[in-house]
């Protein structure tokens, strides 16, 4: 009986431990069981979004206060068009604010970063945000450096 009691325990505790770090995957990947209904949509056009995925982080001076949803190719501009949804705490947005794709680190993960503005009106739901600047690729930069070093030994 005593031995019954025991192998009972153990697979409670694992089964505990399996359903724990299925929470702590859940979390970090930026899954969630349940749909937020408190946020509002709000569009940027980038040259470049290199690096950029769907869930990345959307930030304010730090603080997470929301993600990406979709990436398209706007087939007009031809641009690519990154759709975010923001927390509607987050709701007074002036609408000349700045939004950057950033790196997490020297070869960390891409975020979008927005910069507030002074205009005094807003971004609403479906807004446009138009002032922008992409992402910063690594191999570009490194290219255009060779290439003025080059350019400055052949003088």
């Amino acid at each position: 009986m005593q031995n019954r009691t025991l192998e009972t325990g153990v697979g409670l505790f694992l089964l505990a431990g399996i359903l724990a770090l299925l929470l702590l995957a859940l979390r970090v990947s930026g899954l969630s069981a349940s749909a937020t209904n408190d946020s509002y949509k709000l569009y940027a056009n980038f040259d470049n979004i290199a690096g950029l995925t769907v869930r990345a982080k959307v930030t304010m001076a730090g603080v997470t206060i929301g993600k990406v949803t979709a990436i398209d190719l706007d087939h007009d501009t031809f641009t690519g068009r990154v759709t975010m949804e923001v927390d509607k705490r987050v709701n007074n947005l002036p609408s000349d604010s700045t939004a950057s794709i950033l790196t997490a680190g020297l070869l960390g993960e891409k975020y979008v970063g927005i910069s507030v503005g002074g205009d005094d009106q807003l971004l609403k739901d479906g807004g446009i945000i138009h002032d922008t600047q992409s992402s910063l690729v690594l191999e570009d930069l490194i290219g255009k450096f060779l290439l003025n070093s080059v350019g400055k030994d052949a003088k």
